[in-house]
């Protein structure tokens, strides 16, 4: 059995923060984000390909850590 991560869509990262009772802008300050920068990645605004952008993504689950152990 394997334990492979998958990343989420935007539409699940949406339902995830909605059923925890959480927003965008909350999810963002329990980071320590910019709210601003969050909704850029799930804008599509900021791409979230390096740098803090990606953090933002891997911390939303719309990219896999690279770093997390399989």
């Amino acid at each position: 059995m394997t334990n492979e991560t998958v990343a989420l869509t935007k539409e699940q990262v949406k339902k995830k923060l909605t059923s925890q009772g959480k927003t965008l802008k909350q999810f963002a300050l329990d980071h320590n984000f910019e709210p601003s920068d969050v909704y850029r990645v799930m804008t599509g605004t900021r791409k979230g390909n390096y740098g803090k952008g990606h953090e933002i993504a891997v911390a939303l689950g719309l990219k896999v850590n690279p770093n997390q152990q399989p």
